[in-house]
């Protein structure tokens, strides 16, 4: 009796294809009225408003200018919301793009609260990446915590799974100011020097 075998399906990267169906305006297409947007927070969300800018780099230390970004938080309470409606003034989820000539990206939310681990430790302040780009096949997966939550990072029991304290500091956005509100920098290098720790959840 044959056996039949059948050949495995090419993959294909992301590639700037991702804008077109997951961020239209980024595409220069019309947006939906119920489109996933990088404003996580309306002005009365209850907490500190906070707004995340950050770049992506590859591994010669260029701009990857086409990258698109998934991010997943709790709220100022430390409580994750896993229904999205454009209606409300916080959503866990949120969606975003570099820019194609600067290569940025921007979020605006509110600070999360720690939130309880499985093992019922608290987690400090943190934001969950999702990375997509060309050049890789399957998304990136990264967490961005609080510089100025010290206590709370020492604590960690994700963070302390980094044993090597320059690898930590990969995950760690710096706090500054950006077009007058509070902001935390942090970039994302998929390879070479501080490549920045992805996570295997």
């Amino acid at each position: 009796m044959s056996q039949l075998f059948l050949k495995e399906t090419p993959s294909q990267t992301a590639g700037p294809y991702v804008h077109i169906g997951m961020h239209l305006a980024a595409a220069g297409n019309p947006t939906r009225e119920q489109e996933i947007v990088n404003q996580l927070a309306k002005a009365d969300a209850h907490g500190e408003h906070i707004r995340i800018v950050g770049q992506v780099f590859d591994g010669n230390g260029n701009h990857i200018k086409d990258s698109f970004i998934e991010v997943w938080q709790a709220n100022a309470q430390g409580e994750y919301d896993a229904v999205y409606n454009v209606e409300k003034v916080f959503n866990s989820f949120g969606r975003t793009a570099t820019t194609f000539d600067q290569g940025v990206w921007i979020i605006d939310t509110v600070k999360p609260g720690a939130v309880l681990h499985e093992r019922g430790a608290l987690m400090a302040p943190h934001i969950n990446i999702s990375l997509f780009a060309r050049g890789i096949n399957i998304h990136l997966q990264t967490r961005l915590y609080f510089e100025d939550e010290t206590e709370l990072n020492e604590q960690c029991p994700v963070l302390n799974l980094i044993e090597h304290p320059s690898r930590r500091a990969t995950l760690m956005a710096k706090k500054g100011e950006h077009e007058g509100k509070v902001a935390y920098f942090f970039d994302i290098r998929v390879q070479g020097e501080n490549e920045t720790v992805f996570f295997d959840f």
